[in-house]
């Protein structure tokens, strides 16, 4: 098993896939759109879907707004320089909501952006995290 997707609804499909595209350097891989159901499909990431976890922007038709509600937290990426990356997006008229530096309680360097949609994006530094050994 491996995670395939994460999917997010936007409010203008384009406007998000500029910004995944041009402003965090993903690639458009497919659309597909589906008139009967009202909605339309755009995929984006780093790498192909086969081989790669992406992230499905989905568009309603109609439907420009979402209640971000309680339950949604941020996805991650890895960096290799948070402040440099942040630099990048605010250059590509992108929002930085929490600046490049280290953890309140920790080492790990960190920063948060947001896109068009409001949904956060956790930008972690390589290098700064610590991940755990199988026992």
């Amino acid at each position: 098993m491996r995670v395939l997707h994460t999917m997010l609804r936007v409010g203008d499909l384009q406007r998000s896939i500029d910004f995944y595209t041009n402003v965090l350097g993903m690639k458009l891989i497919r659309t597909q759109d589906y008139p009967d159901g009202e909605f339309t499909l755009a995929f984006v990431g780093y790498g192909n879907e086969y081989d790669h976890t992406v992230l499905e922007l989905t568009y309603n038709y109609g439907k420009t707004t979402y209640d971000m509600g309680g339950a949604y937290g941020h996805m991650a990426i890895e960096v290799d320089d948070a402040y440099q990356a942040c630099e990048r997006v605010k250059a590509k008229g992108g929002k930085v909501v929490r600046e490049a530096g280290p953890m309140k309680h920790g080492t790990i360097i960190i920063a948060f952006i947001e896109d068009p949609d409001g949904y956060k994006i956790e930008f972690i530094q390589k290098g700064t995290i610590e991940y755990p050994v199988n026992v």
